[in-house]
């Protein structure tokens, strides 16, 4: 490989139980995760050192060094050479940016013959398993059982009023970590509609404690609510961006610009999740 250019696409949890507690701190999780054509990206180049630029909208606050989830995933197979991180996606956001970074940068490096062990991207985070198949899917356990989900491309409004929210705030704010899983079947879904029907009896149930952390995430939920043919609005991950689905894109565009007039500060970007 001389250069490589890859894309990492927002992770959005559509809905995410928290089902225990394990001896060893690590928390179990049932969720169904979809990705969106929002992201960041990275370009490779070979060097004989490792290195790591980052620009693009929110660059600001991201490490360049070790401290990154990216420059691990490259050192942990060995690889040297320059990461050059375009950031789109609001990082202490829930919605996987650095491990989507991760996961794509070690997807490139094997398609090229590196070899990356089954249990790395786990040992990297939780998220990284299922940012690595890119694909709807279901993820359980501690992130290492990840089922292929099938989903109706669903238009959706991402929105974050610019809070990073710290995941272990959130978890630490939890008051119920025993909560019941999602059905043991996922249901073959007739459109939007039908899903985002099924998706709003499921739930987050990190919501809750992610608003007593940040109360603005409230405010983003309701605001989202509101907006003409929303079909469910929920947080992704553990906040602060928040979702809302609409039965088509031309719908999701209007509620970004209803939005978008009101709060300008804020990040908000219709698209699709797949």
């Amino acid at each position: 490989m001389t250069t490589a250019e890859v894309f990492a696409p927002a992770k959005i949890n559509l809905t995410l139980h928290v089902t225990g507690h394990r001896a060893d701190g690590y928390h179990l999780l049932d969720s169904l995760v979809g990705f969106a054509d929002v992201g960041d990206r990275l370009r490779l180049t070979n060097a004989a050192e490792l290195s790591l630029s980052v620009s693009g909208l929110f660059a600001a606050g991201v490490p360049q060094d070790a401290t990154n989830l990216v420059w691990r995933a490259a050192q942990a197979v060995g690889w040297t050479g320059h990461i050059a991180l375009d950031k789109g996606l609001p990082h202490g956001a829930g919605i996987g940016g650095g491990s989507s970074d991760a996961a794509a940068l070690l997807t490139a490096l094997r398609a090229q013959g590196l070899a990356v062990s089954p249990e790395l991207p786990l040992a990297l985070g939780a998220d990284v398993p299922v940012c690595m198949q890119a694909i709807a899917s279901r993820m359980q356990g501690i992130g290492e059982q990840i089922t292929p989900a099938a989903l109706p491309t669903l238009p959706v409004l991402l929105v974050n009023p610019g809070i990073a929210v710290p995941t272990g705030q959130v978890f630490a704010a939890l008051t119920e970590r025993n909560n019941a899983p999602m059905p043991v079947d996922i249901p073959v879904f007739d459109g939007v509609e039908d899903c985002a029907g099924w998706l709003g009896a499921q739930r987050n149930d990190l919501q809750q404690a992610a608003i007593s952390v940040a109360p603005e995430i409230a405010r983003v939920l309701g605001d989202l609510g509101a907006t003409r043919n929303a079909l469910m609005a929920r947080m992704s991950g553990s906040g602060s961006t928040c979702f809302a689905l609409y039965p088509s894109m031309k719908a999701a565009h209007f509620a970004a610009y209803e939005i978008g007039a009101e709060h300008p500060d804020w990040w908000c970007v219709a698209t699709e999740l797949r």
